[in-house]
């Protein structure tokens, strides 16, 4: 098989490591990198770390409002596409690389794939929930990571195209488990901060609650922050408490470090409340919803809200002891390439 794998964003680079050396056993794969994330940290990086193959092409689209990036990646991709003739189009996640990857192979009548099918949070104001639903409903073929996801797609008249395989993130933070060694930060009492949904990032007032009630934590806490979300803060004089640490973007191998010696995670990430599940770390998500339900269920990760005026005492409090079921699978990588053999053979 001749495989187009298009990725542009942090997330999907992880996902993308253990898949591409799964692919690149038997089949040719092309990587088309959008330019969605740019900066070495955020980019470069992680296909250092992850052992992943330079990309064939990047499109450089860089940042953007939404329209305009979507349909610069759309038509960059559609041409690589009518240049390269691939077997089957393969997208992850939920950003607009993964939206402009499924409506390119529709228009172009090419087989895709959508990796990580089926999440729904429900929430429509987040651009994420658009580009998932619309990527399930344009791509051929849906593999699902979880239960929960394969019964969104069912609910929809999705399930002919479902395969329930897993989830590709317990392949990544396996792999990264074994480059770990010790830091600096080892020994200290800390949690690990990451935030970049525009809705907590964006609003200067949400920031300086947020700094307000980690203040009250009173524990020490290593935020890695990104540059978009460092200017916000500095521009608007958002006062950073001293047991908040803001340092530089992270690579795939030194943030799974950080992770590896904290206490807790505080976030409004997807992926993170899974790497977080899976290392074994209590995570607290800064929204109101999430996509991964079963680790609330499961009771290692807890719903916050920024402004919540109980926030500090919510977060030092929450400390689970329940048994970690195996949510996710195991060697998810193998499991989807034989099932893209068998079904495309």
């Amino acid at each position: 098989m001749k495989i187009i794998s298009v990725v542009g964003a942090r997330p999907q680079f992880i996902k993308l490591g253990p898949l591409s050396r799964e692919i690149r056993k038997n089949h040719e794969e092309i990587i088309i990198h959008t330019g969605q994330h740019y900066d070495h940290e955020m980019s470069d990086l992680f296909f250092e770390q992850l052992e992943i193959p330079k990309p064939d092409v990047n499109l450089e689209i860089g940042s953007g409002y939404h329209g305009a990036q979507t349909g610069k990646m759309l038509e960059g991709i559609e041409n690589e596409i009518l240049k390269h003739k691939p077997d089957l189009v393969l997208s992850f996640g939920d950003t607009n690389s993964t939206l402009a990857a499924c409506l390119a192979a529709a228009k172009l009548e090419v087989p895709s794939l959508h990796i990580e099918a089926g999440l729904r949070s429900f929430n429509r104001s987040m651009p994420e929930e658009i580009n998932r639903v619309v990527a399930d409903h344009t791509a051929d073929l849906l593999f699902a990571p979880t239960e929960e996801a394969v019964k969104h797609l069912e609910c929809e008249g999705l399930a002919d195209k479902t395969v329930m395989t897993g989830d590709i993130m317990a392949d990544s933070v396996q792999f990264v488990q074994g480059l770990i060694g010790e830091n600096r930060y080892a020994g200290r009492k800390y949690s690990v901060l990451t935030m970049h949904r525009p809705y907590n990032v964006d609003d200067p007032e949400k920031l300086k609650k947020l700094f307000a009630g980690l203040e009250k934590l009173g524990q020490a806490i290593l935020f890695p922050v990104h540059p978009r979300t460092r200017k916000i803060v500095e521009s608007n004089q958002v006062s950073v408490p001293g047991n908040v640490e803001l340092i530089k973007p992270q690579g795939y191998i030194e943030f799974h470090g950080l992770i590896k010696y904290a206490e807790k995670v505080i976030t409004d990430s997807g992926g993170l409340q899974k790497e977080a599940y899976i290392a074994g770390k209590p995570c607290i998500t800064l929204r109101p919803e999430t996509e991964w339900v079963e680790t609330v269920e499961a009771g290692w990760n807890m719903l916050l809200d920024v402004e919540d005026p109980g926030l500090a005492e919510k977060i030092a409090g929450f400390n689970p002891s329940g048994k970690r079921l195996n949510l996710y699978g195991k060697d998810v990588a193998k499991r989807m390439v034989d099932v893209l053999e068998e079904m495309l053979s």
